[in-house]
């Protein structure tokens, strides 16, 4: 097999005893690195500290990973015109930051018998952010809420600014507005 001690140098190709003692007299351990190879190769090291360093680097990559984060914004039945353009600023917000954001809107008392009026609400938000999100999960009833999770779009342009509400005609229908 072919042995590699533990400053990287190239022992050459030796038996798996002499690897052994080799390993033992350095107080260290004999790790196969490559056992396909013709012939095998194994290196000289200290096993704890490599498995150690190699958690380490793989936990600093999961860290550096900010798509796994989950933002949630929450809407009403009878959200007004500038509430619901503040919630579409912050939720485009999140978005262009990679987040995945999972949208809830609460039905409250007599609410509850208009879910059409959620579901028109979730339906004019996806066709708000659709030039930045995707829906990974459609608005799905869950006991008094609707839900619906959305996620960065492919090749979207992260960036881009949020409607006006001047160029974006008032959807919301004359059985919601507050009196």
């Amino acid at each position: 097999m072919r042995c590699i001690d533990a400053n990287g140098n190239q022992i050459g190709v030796i038996s798996l005893t002499h690897a052994r003692q080799l390993a033992e007299a350095a107080g260290l351990d004999l790790v196969e690195i490559s056992p396909n190879a013709d012939p095998p190769v194994c290196r000289i090291m200290d096993y704890g500290r490599y498995k150690y360093e190699q958690e380490k680097r793989e936990k600093t990559a999961r860290q550096g990973h900010a798509g796994g984060k989950l933002k949630e914004v929450k809407f009403h039945a009878n959200v007004d015109e500038h509430d619901y353009q503040t919630k579409l600023r912050h939720l485009r917000e999140f978005i262009a930051d990679g987040h995945r954001v999972k949208v809830s809107l609460f039905f409250r008392g007599r609410e509850n018998a208009h879910q059409e009026l959620g579901f028109e609400i979730m339906n004019r938000v996806l066709r708000d952010c659709a030039d930045v999100a995707a829906p990974s999960q459609i608005p799905t009833p869950m006991g008094r809420a609707l839900v619906m999770m959305l996620g960065p779009r492919r090749g979207a342009h992260l960036s881009a600014p949020a409607p006006s509400p001047r160029n974006t005609p008032a959807e919301v229908p004359q059985s919601s507005k507050r009196s």
